[in-house]
């Protein structure tokens, strides 16, 4: 256990740099593609309420 422990702490530093650099890739992407993805999800939801509608 204590093991385990050690090794979290030691790559603590490591692991929030991997994790801001993640964040920033995804917020780049969601950026990038904001229109496409608009577009993709108001697809999703009007095929979702036609279906809805025909229950």
């Amino acid at each position: 256990m204590n093991e385990l422990v050690n090794f979290l702490r030691e790559e603590s530093a490591v692991t929030t740099v991997e994790v801001i650099l993640i964040l920033v890739v995804l917020i780049s992407l969601v950026v990038i593609f904001k229109g496409q993805i608009g577009g993709l999800v108001k697809g999703i939801m009007d095929k979702a309420v036609k279906q809805g509608n025909g229950v």
